[in-house]
């Protein structure tokens, strides 16, 4: 009896990690991380590989000094509702951080930040 349940249970443990890894993975961003823009992006998009769970998702964009720079309107898009979307004020120069914590319909929380700078025109 015990030399079925040895390959039964490796079994199973075979196909965990596949379990415990399914999760919103970011698959797309613009802009993209570290982008160096010699023109500011009016909006920040983010494309997962699967469906958010709109109330549950967020985004935010600061400044170097840590201050929200956003226009405070995320949302997941209603024709993919795999991107989630924030738009911005013209920026200057610098660097930005944008942190975005979702929730897929799978029900697992992702949470991850990327930057991306603004050049001086100069």
């Amino acid at each position: 009896m015990r030399r079925r349940l040895i390959p039964a249970g490796l079994a199973a443990l075979a196909f965990w990690p596949a379990v415990a890894l399914a999760h919103a993975v970011l698959v797309k961003s613009v802009p993209a991380q570290r982008a160096a823009l010699v023109e500011p992006p009016p909006r920040v998009e983010l494309w997962f590989n699967e469906r958010l769970e709109p109330a549950y998702s967020k985004a935010s964009v600061t400044n170097e000094a840590g201050a929200q720079v956003d226009r405070r309107d995320v949302a997941v898009s209603t024709e993919d509702p795999r991107r989630l979307s924030l738009s911005l004020p013209p920026l200057a120069p610098g660097r930005y951080t944008v942190s975005f914590r979702v929730l897929s319909v799978d029900g697992h929380v992702v949470e991850s930040r990327l930057t991306f700078t603004v050049k001086d025109r100069r």
